[in-house]
């Protein structure tokens, strides 16, 4: 088996993390690669038990890798995205970071967990990914075009409001008159969406939402949608830019840009543990159920 490890960040949280990993996988028969900046950083670090350690490492992912774990919060497991892009390799998170809605694994869980992956122990669960492009094209969009959790239109450089023209399949919808707008996949109702007041939607339900980013009228909600919808926009504003924004990339866009956003082509494998899923992780995650009355 050939495992891709992906991080961002290292600090003292995801030390023993990684230090738990590598002990494992080092007991096994399989290939580990690092990623080849995740590993600069690493091997920076003095005083670290895997200083030591030589590994291979990698710049692209291609057919040939088996999994790729991801060490680090949520943010991380979507920049991850952005390697497997349409390869099919399964993912699975580590979480040193906070909340964890992707990344799953606890510090405290990782040896079971990656047993339990060598063995096969586990789901798959796809995940419906949102594809953007604009006319005319932007050069910074071309390369990887799709998002996870969200694509999102908002002001930039100004305190002012946009205004945000809506179509779904050619026809009108309404003009936003808000900070911007969210277009959520159900594996981002749980990020920003949520954060603005949308609706959670389960992973596997087909279905995209509009959530308007601080509305300037409260008559604007919320909108759940078939994620067969081609949705266009075309934002103005009193400045000549704004941002699009794909889950942590961002992009700058002149006003006369129109912007077509529809499902991707393809999805991404997340790894669901056995004894896992996704409506337990949203009861643990937002401590539902934890009113004493219940």
């Amino acid at each position: 088996m050939k495992i891709a490890i992906f991080g961002r960040f290292y600090h003292k949280n995801s030390e023993s993390s990684i230090e738990t990993l590598l002990r494992i996988l080092g007991n096994k028969t399989v290939e580990v690669y690092f990623d080849e900046q995740f590993y600069t950083t690493i091997k920076a670090q003095e005083n670290n038990n895997l200083n030591t350690i030589d590994f291979k490492t990698f710049n692209h992912l291609d057919n040939s890798y088996d999994l790729l774990i991801s060490i680090g919060g949520d943010g991380t497991m979507l920049r991850a995205i952005t390697y497997v892009r349409d390869f099919s390799i399964p993912i699975v998170g580590i979480n040193t970071g906070r909340l964890g809605f992707l990344a799953t694994i606890q510090k405290n869980e990782i040896e079971n967990a990656i047993n339990d992956i060598l063995k096969g122990n586990y789901r798959i669960s796809e995940r419906s990914l949102l594809s953007i492009k604009t006319e005319p094209e932007n050069e910074s969009l071309l390369d990887f075009n799709v998002a996870l959790n969200e694509i999102a239109v908002s002001r930039k450089n100004t305190t002012s409001m946009i205004t945000v023209e809506t179509y779904l399949n050619n026809e009108y919808l309404t003009s936003y008159w808000a900070d911007g707008l969210i277009i959520s996949t159900p594996t981002g109702s749980t990020g920003y969406s949520l954060s603005c007041g949308g609706p959670i939607i389960m992973p596997n339900a087909d279905s995209f939402t509009l959530t308007p980013i601080a509305p300037h009228n409260l008559s604007a909600r919320p909108l759940v949608i078939p994620n067969s919808t081609e949705i266009k926009l075309k934002v103005s504003g009193r400045e000549d830019s704004y941002l699009v924004s794909l889950d942590s990339r961002m992009a700058t866009l002149n006003n006369n840009a129109t912007v077509i956003i529809k499902k991707a082509d393809f999805k991404i494998k997340m790894i669901e543990l056995k004894g896992e899923s996704f409506i337990n992780t949203l009861r643990k995650k937002l401590l539902w159920g934890e009113d004493k009355r219940n």
